[in-house]
C-alpha cells in the first residue's frame, strides 16, 4: 500500500510540475497560407486567450518574441482578459497598446469581451474602458465589420457571434444567412480573412466565403495526449476535432491557436501557450 501511495504521489508531482512549467511558457508555431488573390506576401502574428497572463513584467518576453518575428500585422482572436466581476483589464490593455505602437493590430472579440459588453450591471465599465483604451492606441477593433488592406488586397472581418453559440455539450446550427446578417456578403475580389473566436463553426465560415479563419477559444484542450490531442473543449466535449493547428474545409483554411493563458481551471499539461505565425504566400 505504501508503494502504491508513493507511486501515485510521484505521478501527481510529475503532472503538477509539467503544469507549472507549461502555464508559464509559450512556443512559436508557424503555418503557411497560399492564395492567388494576395497582392503581396506578408507575415501575420495571431494571438488569443491571454486572459491577463504576463510573461515577464509588462509581458516583455512575449513582446520580445513578437519583435523577433517581424510581423506585418497582428490579429487578435479575443479573450485577452477574463470576465471576472471587478476583474483586471490593465494587463491585457497595456500589452495590446504596446503592440499597437509598433504594428497594425486588428482585434476581434471573444466570448469574455462579449460577456462584459452584454452585462455592464455585473462587470461595470470593463468593456468600455478596455475598448476605449485600445482604440486610442490605434487598434482596429472589428465587431461584425471589416477593414480593407489594399497593399495585400485583403479584407479582414471581425466576427462576434451570440451567446447561444457558446453552449455546453453541443453546438447550435449556424448557417450562412446568420453570418450574412452579421457581416454581409463577403467581398470576393480580395483575400478574405475572418477573425472568429470560436472554431467550432469553421464549416459555416467556409460556406460564407472566408479564405482564412483565425480562431482561439479551445486552449488546446487544456491537456494534450499523444495521438489523441486535446482532452476537453470549453463546450465540455471530449477530444474535440478542433483543438489547435491548421485545418481545411473546401478552399478555406483555418489556423487555430492554442492560446496563451488560462482561466477558471489553470491547467496546461503538455500544452504550452502558443504564439502563432502565419506566413501569407502568393501561390
Amino acid at each position: 500500500m505504501n508503494i502504491f501511495i508513493c507511486v501515485l504521489a510521484g505521478i501527481a508531482a510529475f503532472f503538477l510540475g509539467v503544469m507549472a512549467v507549461d502555464c508559464n511558457r509559450f512556443v512559436v508555431r508557424k503555418y503557411k497560407c497560399k492564395s492567388q488573390a494576395l497582392r503581396k506576401e506578408g507575415r501575420i502574428v495571431l494571438l488569443s486567450d491571454l486572459h491577463n497572463k504576463s510573461f515577464g513584467e509588462g509581458n516583455r518576453r512575449l513582446l520580445a518574441a513578437i519583435d523577433g518575428l517581424s510581423p506585418d500585422l497582428i490579429l487578435i482572436a479575443g479573450d485577452m482578459y477574463t470576465s471576472n466581476k471587478n476583474g483586471d483589464i490593465r494587463t491585457a490593455e497595456e500589452f495590446v497598446c504596446a503592440l499597437a505602437c509598433k504594428y497594425p493590430v486588428f482585434y476581434g472579440n471573444g466570448n469574455h469581451e462579449y460577456r462584459t459588453k452584454l452585462f455592464p450591471d455585473v462587470y461595470g465599465t470593463m468593456y468600455t474602458d478596455f475598448t476605449k483604451g485600445i482604440k486610442k492606441a490605434g487598434v482596429r477593433h472589428l465587431v461584425n465589420e471589416k477593414v480593407y488592406l489594399p497593399a495585400f488586397n485583403m479584407n479582414i472581418y471581425g466576427l462576434e457571434i451570440g451567446r447561444d453559440y457558446y453552449g455546453k455539450f453541443k453546438n447550435n446550427r449556424m448557417d450562412t444567412d446568420y453570418l450574412e446578417g452579421l457581416l454581409g456578403k463577403p467581398d470576393r475580389t480580395g483575400f478574405t480573412v475572418m477573425i472568429a473566436h470560436n472554431p467550432d463553426y469553421f464549416k459555416a465560415y467556409a460556406d460564407w466565403g472566408a479564405d482564412l479563419v483565425v480562431s482561439g477559444h479551445v486552449h488546446g484542450g487544456l491537456m494534450r495526449i499523444p495521438f489523441l490531442g486535446g482532452v476537453i473543449s470549453p463546450s465540455l466535449r471530449l477530444f474535440p476535432r478542433f483543438d489547435g493547428g491548421q485545418f481545411e474545409e473546401g478552399k478555406a483554411q483555418m489556423v487555430l491557436g492554442r492560446g496563451l493563458g488560462t482561466h477558471t481551471l489553470p491547467i496546461r499539461i503538455f500544452n504550452p501557450g502558443e504564439l502563432v505565425v502565419i506566413d501569407l504566400c502568393r501561390s
